[in-house]
């Protein structure tokens, strides 16, 4: 249960499916769907959801400089509040913005598991 009354359960299931299934142009547009509606922690958190998808867009068009930085913006975003309930674990998933930013700033090579994935709460 989201404790945001002001989102949409069904419009961020669907957002964060989308960002799931690494179809980061359409996960921006659904995030921002949701991020104009919102003020506060969640506005903040909905908006560096929606960074992490738009640097993966940019790193999938080989677009480094643009991938890590929005990706370091989205990490800032959400890492002072990952104890805000969205219904997914925010903490698992700034640990795996870190690794992957961590690599995108030491030019390491990235493979399919590094790129970011949200998991749900039960």
């Amino acid at each position: 249960m989201i404790r945001d009354i002001s989102i949409s359960e069904d419009s961020l299931y669907e957002a964060l499916n989308l960002f799931n299934n690494q179809k980061w142009y359409e996960a921006h547009d659904a995030l921002e769907n949701i991020w104009n509606n919102l003020d506060g922690d969640a506005r903040q958190i909905i908006q560096g959801i929606l960074q992490v998808s738009v640097s993966q867009f940019h790193l999938s068009k080989g677009n480094l400089n643009g991938a890590t930085v929005l990706l370091g913006e989205g990490l800032g975003r959400i890492k002072s509040r990952t104890n805000y309930d969205l219904g997914v674990d925010l903490e698992s998933f700034c640990q795996c913005l870190e690794k992957l930013l961590n690599k995108l700033q030491f030019n390491e090579k990235i493979n399919e598991n590094d790129k970011p994935y949200i998991v749900f709460n039960s």
